[in-house]
């Protein structure tokens, strides 16, 4: 089960609003919704949790490059909206690492069809969650202005969201919308 939620700061206090994922398939489309969401180009967190699984943390300030942590890069791989915050950069991968011939599906299967190996369980190349690394992953530091620190981040249990909202003093107005 997945609960995702934008918290938009503004002079009267922080704003809470529901937030489908469903349209949403890139880092940039995330950025452009949180913006969307608050005209006054003030601070914006897109909260996102699975339940007992991960959790991640996007900060939109205004036009600046979104920041991003999420707590268990190798559990959030596994999940579609996990996938939008894994970028190459967040992983410290080479975007362009990738475009050897083994890329292409050479081997006579379609796009995103496992060969006989994977399948098997034998020695094929390995998924996207044996990728990336168990733990967290991104800015640690990303909510410290804002009261949380990176050891109460990197502590926080599989009620994150609520911890979160709890600190920035938000938890009545992101309830209205859970």
């Amino acid at each position: 089960m997945y609960f995702a939620a934008l918290l938009a700061r503004t002079e009267d206090g922080w704003k809470a609003s529901d937030t489908e994922l469903d349209d949403v398939e890139t880092l940039s489309d995330l950025a452009d919704l949180a913006r969307e969401s608050s005209p006054d180009e003030d601070t914006v967190l897109v909260l996102i949790e699975q339940e007992d699984a991960w959790f991640g943390v996007v900060r939109v300030d205004g036009e600046d490059d979104p920041r991003i942590y999420v707590s268990d890069a190798a559990a959030a791989a596994r999940s579609s909206y996990g996938e939008i915050l894994l970028t190459d950069e967040l992983l410290g991968r080479d975007p362009d690492e990738g475009d050897d011939l083994d890329a292409l599906d050479l081997d006579g299967t379609e796009d995103g069809e496992p060969d006989e190996d994977e399948a098997d369980g034998g020695d094929g190349a390995t998924g996207a969650a044996d990728a990336v690394p168990h733990g967290p992953v991104g800015d640690p530091e990303i909510l410290d202005d804002l009261g949380v620190s990176e050891k109460e981040l990197r502590l926080m249990s599989t009620e994150a969201v609520t911890e979160i909202a709890e600190s920035l003093g938000a938890s009545e107005t992101l309830e209205t919308v859970r």
